[in-house]
């Protein structure tokens, strides 16, 4: 993307964001309207623009973007901010959204999400909506300093390097990786079974290898199971697939995915421990497959529910 083009993005992004509140820990623009992407979904210039704002007070916020945004809101703006807050907290992955909003000239909509409920995201994979945007490149416009929300969000990308790492082989590709990271928060999402374009990771991955470089690069040269030549654009990786290196990744999983782990290889009754069970699946040599399959466990209730959300406020606003 020439830097003419990026200034003005940044300039658009800024200036939408001037409509909204100021009190936010993090806000960031992602999709198709930021990064370009394969296939029938490729109109950068007409694409709707996807915001998240993570706030510390979200009813303190609502209550300001009602005063200052309140066509935004469905028919529950009439409830007030703590009953929005409540839906925000309780139903979906945690998130409000605001959706097809002419602001600054551009379709958008926005989603948002306490700092609180974002950070235990990134951190143990709750939900695995947001943290899995974050997983993919995303731009940044504002965030604050504080030093829990940054560790969280850089422990999210270390998470998703090791969760790939066990269900990829030995031996892989730079975009192996990026595809299989891109994939992670799709596994068993329903929209993929139903509506969106199957090749939609592929979609993402292969026209933004240089975003995906720009976000892992330096986790793959601390790895030191990895030889990284980001410049050349290859990597070299020998993966530790002994049952004690796949043993020692899987107790770094996030605690969500290591108990749907548990879940799934915990015959009935016998009640063992998640540590017990990571390291029976540590010495399956379908290690890989159970991952994946705890994966699929973990985001597919959060899609449903988010899913039932979104098509209940489509039909309370249409």
């Amino acid at each position: 993307m020439a830097l003419q083009t990026l200034q003005s993005s940044w300039v658009t992004f800024r200036k939408i964001l001037s409509h909204f509140p100021e009190e936010l820990s993090l806000a960031f623009v992602y999709g198709s309207g930021v990064y370009r992407q394969a296939g029938p979904s490729s109109d950068q210039k007409n694409a709707m623009l996807d915001f998240v704002f993570t706030v510390d007070d979200p009813v303190a916020w609502h209550s300001k973007n009602l005063k200052k945004n309140w066509s935004h809101y469905s028919f529950l703006k009439v409830l007030g901010p703590k009953i929005i807050t409540s839906i925000q907290n309780n139903y979906g992955a945690g998130v409000y959204y605001n959706s097809l909003i002419m602001c600054n000239g551009r379709l958008i909509k926005y989603g948002v999400i306490s700092t609180n409920v974002l950070i235990e995201d990134l951190l143990n994979w709750n939900n695995l909506y947001i943290a899995g945007r974050l997983q993919k490149p995303v731009k940044i416009i504002s965030v604050n300093e504080d030093v829990t929300l940054r560790s969280a969000l850089d422990r999210n990308l270390k998470s998703a390097v090791t969760a790939a790492f066990l269900m990829l082989p030995e031996s892989f590709s730079e975009e192996d990786l990026f595809i299989e990271i891109a994939g992670l928060s799709y596994s068993g999402d329903f929209r993929m079974v139903v509506g969106e374009d199957k090749t939609k990771v592929l979609n993402i991955v292969k026209p933004n290898i240089a975003h995906f470089r720009e976000l892992y690069g330096s986790i793959l040269q601390e790895n030191p199971q990895v030889v990284y030549k980001s410049q050349q654009g290859w990597l070299e990786v020998t993966i530790d697939k002994s049952p004690e290196g796949q043993f020692t990744q899987l107790m770094t999983l996030p605690k969500t995915l290591q108990q749907q782990i548990n879940h799934i290889m915990d015959p009935p009754g016998k009640n063992r421990d998640v540590e017990e069970t990571l390291f029976q699946v540590a010495h399956d040599p379908d290690c890989g497959d159970v991952v994946r399959l705890g994966l699929k466990k973990s985001v597919i209730y959060s899609s449903l529910k988010l899913h039932k959300m979104w098509k209940g406020w489509l039909r309370k606003t249409s």
